[in-house]
């Protein structure tokens, strides 16, 4: 009997003890996603969904269902105006560079017809790493510094331009807001 209103109390205790740090709240802002919207070339105000995109990190399977795990890509065959990339998180201050495949018309590539084929862009995000403290129960947070987004040069290009929005001042701190602007 006694052993059993010593765990009890041992347990009270416990809880009692806890601390509202303890636990990291769902709503804190942790490591950031790179958010890239779509814009129309002709109108860069407007938004401009992406038909049939599917968007992969480069040495990650080329997706080619039902054979292979779409769940490796971060959109398959979507139209969209969005796109959240993780980025990678390097040693603290050094760059780090990362690829990404943009796929538009995938639907081109999975069909039958071997005269048509999708159009592949390649974009290389470098930026460098820096650790941020949160609180005690959420440790540490990566914010990503010297932001630079190129596209690889290609005969058939269907991404027109690249911007980098100016309100971040090329640090991705925060994932509710948008980094890069992909015009076409």
């Amino acid at each position: 009997m006694k052993k059993k209103q010593f765990l009890l109390l041992f347990a009270f205790l416990m809880i009692l003890s806890c601390e509202r740090d303890d636990i990291c709240a769902e709503g804190t802002a942790t490591t950031p996603r790179l958010l890239v919207e779509f814009y129309d070339i002709n109108d860069p105000d407007e938004l401009k969904s992406v038909l049939r995109l599917t968007v992969y990190g480069e040495g990650l399977p080329n997706p080619n269902p039902p054979e292979s795990n779409v769940n490796e890509t971060l959109s398959f065959d979507e139209n969209t105006t969005s796109v959240e990339l993780p980025l990678l998180i390097g040693a603290e201050g050094e760059e780090t560079t990362v690829r990404y495949i943009f796929e538009k018309d995938t639907n081109l590539r999975l069909d039958e017809n071997v005269a048509t084929d999708s159009n592949v862009d390649i974009i290389e995000i470098s930026y460098s790493s820096e650790f941020v403290y949160v609180s005690r129960a959420c440790g540490y947070k990566s914010i990503f510094n010297g932001l630079s987004v190129i596209r690889e040069a290609d005969t058939d290009n269907w991404i027109s331009a690249i911007e980098i929005e100016e309100s971040i001042e090329t640090t991705v701190e925060n994932e509710n807001t948008v980094h890069v602007r992909i015009l076409h």
